[in-house]
């Protein structure tokens, strides 16, 4: 491996290179600390603009949990129909994910941003004009590829061009543009639920945010790091002289330009074979798993799904039970506002452990209240006259309920005449269970939200050296999405074999492992800067016993003179040496 640390020092320096480098970086941050509190108006605009890849994210996942409801009863779909429904956006954003990430490279992020853009037109004008499953299913593919390539590029796009002052914020904001694409899904759904055609009209309105990205698209620059890959130094000086606005010196535009050029030197030193080495293999287990652990808690399922579970909760109407799907979106993207707010104060590793705690607790109850409202029992007997519960007959894709009679019949029976598959509280225990279902269901989205919705983002994005980031948060990403198709492809699958309950409680029992490997794998990174987080995984100890030694040790660093810590490209050196002892 190169030596990417070997940097000759100009002619007729006092420095050593490293100590220069970071002197630069110092008359740096000295200088941009005396920017205005906020960034220029262009920032809020170009982050806007690209953000909306985020809303139609959040959009396009969150729209089939109402249109399913709908699609289910027009085109009598069973189970595992409506689970490739689903599955089919999370089986396109996995090719996205991981191609996009490759092209992004060479040809950009604003081309990236375009194409994603169009592709997302493109899956909303095959989704509205279906006429078939199979069409259907191809258009949420395609429009999965669009997602896919806006969940790799967004974030990437926005911390390249955000002041570094500003970046956590401005990044984090995408996030909260995805539950708030989420919670306009479910209105819209809500809106449309008694429409005609309505579910047609929740897909076609996805095109109209995409095509105000179009528009934005001419004033959108492309970010300075490709700008440099491409040799166009002056054209990327531009774009980060607009980005930081005039109260910036000139010096200090030059520095980040350098700063640009060092950090692309290390990334391309770098190569898959260093994840291998201990120093890197370790942040890759655990961004791995905090990835698996965000998806296999089973809350896309509740996203997906929570039109469909709050009716089998005992919400009668298709309406209803979209309405309060809402509540749900709302939940979690102001708890989404709450995270954003507390999470450099509390640190990651504390929400973290409270988020898992949480969430361990509102499945517990919802597997509880689903007792009430449908039995522990299998959806699979022989005849639905042997379903007792209103719940678990409408499970059955074969029967409906009589509620005049009070019996489970084949949905083709001439004799009910009331035959339906919504199911409406009797007497106190269902109701009881089906206001459990709901209270423990926003609890869960709330402490999701909270903890496990963002840190593995943010984590994955300080653990790893600057020349395997890119490589090792593809991988990271690439485990999410794999994870979300599985979860979304089985959970109705599961809830007919080991019942609703039982489902609900086995991704419990995945949160409690969670819990226990966040404990004692997953540092606090809070407040250390990156060179100190990646000494956390150094040795044979476990990450989160390191915190205190390596804070003091940085601290005795800080305070000898002429001891300071050297640059990020040195620092990655040395633990890439370091991991080959």
């Amino acid at each position: 491996m190169a030596n990417i640390s070997a940097f000759p020092p100009d002619k007729g320096s006092r420095y050593p290179t490293s100590t220069r480098d970071e002197l630069a970086n110092e008359d740096a941050d000295e200088t941009h600390s005396n920017m205005a509190a906020r960034p220029p108006r262009f920032v809020f605009f170009v982050v806007f603009c690209i953000t909306i890849g985020g809303l139609l994210f959040g959009y396009d996942t969150g729209v089939i949990s109402g249109a399913l409801v709908v699609i289910k009863d027009e085109w009598d779909l069973n189970s595992t129909q409506q689970e490739f429904i689903v599955g089919g956006t999370t089986l396109g954003a996995i090719v996205g994910g991981l191609f996009s990430g490759y092209f992004a490279d060479r040809w950009g992020r604003r081309t990236i941003t375009f194409l994603s853009s169009l592709v997302f037109i493109l899956g909303a004008l095959i989704m509205t004009f279906s006429k078939h499953y199979s069409v259907l299913i191809g258009g949420r593919v395609v429009v999965g590829l669009a997602v896919g390539a806006a969940s790799m590029v967004v974030p990437i796009y926005i911390g390249e061009l955000a002041p570094k002052e500003f970046r956590g914020r401005l990044v984090t904001l995408n996030v909260l543009a995805i539950t708030g694409g989420q919670l306009i899904a479910y209105l819209v759904s809500w809106g449309l639920a008694d429409v005609h055609d309505g579910w047609r009209w929740m897909f076609a309105i996805s095109a109209f945010p995409a095509a105000i990205q179009l528009c934005c698209l001419p004033w959108l620059p492309e970010s300075p790091r490709v700008l440099i890959q491409r040799g166009q130094d002056e054209r990327a000086h531009n774009i980060l002289r607009r980005i930081y606005g005039n109260k910036v010196p000139e010096s200090a535009v030059d520095d980040e330009l350098e700063s640009m050029r060092r950090s692309m030197r290390t990334e391309t030193a770098a190569s898959y074979r260093d994840l291998l080495r201990t120093v890197n293999f370790k942040p890759l287990i655990v961004a791995c798993m905090l990835q698996l652990m965000q998806q296999f808690s089973g809350f896309n399922t509740a996203m997906y799904y929570s039109a469909t579970i709050l009716k089998m909760a005992g919400f009668s109407s298709t309406k209803s039970a979209t309405q309060f799907s809402i509540a749900i979106a709302a939940t979690n993207m102001l708890m989404t506002i709450v995270a954003i707010s507390i999470i450099d104060r509390f640190g990651r590793r504390k929400l973290l452990l409270i988020s898992f705690t949480g969430m361990i607790i509102g499945l517990v109850l919802l597997g509880i209240a689903f007792i009430f409202i449908v039995g522990l029992v299998k959806i699979t007997k022989d005849t639905c006259g042997e379903y007792i519960k209103c719940g678990a007959c409408a499970l059955d894709d074969r029967c409906n309920w009589s509620p005049g009679s009070m019996v489970c019949a084949p949905k083709s029976s001439t004799l009910y005449t009331d035959l339906t598959d919504n199911c409406e509280p009797v007497n106190g225990r269902d109701k009881a269970g089906t206001w459990l279902a709901l209270a423990s269901l926003i609890f869960y989205v709330a402490l999701y939200a909270v903890g496990l919705g963002n840190v593995p983002w943010l984590v994955q994005s300080e653990i790893f050296a600057q020349g395997i980031r890119s490589r090792a948060g593809s991988i990271a990403t690439a485990t999410n999405w794999v994870s979300n198709f599985i979860v979304s492809v089985t959970f109705l699958t599961m809830t007919l074999h080991i019942t609703a309950s039982g489902t609900f409680w086995l991704y419990a029992g995945i949160l409690l492992l969670g819990l226990v490997f966040v404990f004692f794998m997953v540092p606090e990174t809070k407040g250390l800067k990156l060179e100190d987080v990646q000494r956390l995984f150094v040795g044979t100890g476990l990450p989160y016993r390191r915190r205190q030694a390596v804070s003091r040790k940085n601290s005795q660093s800080s305070s000898a003179v002429g001891s300071r810590s050297t640059s990020g490209e040195i620092a990655n050196a040395q633990l890439l040496r370091g991991s080959q002892e």
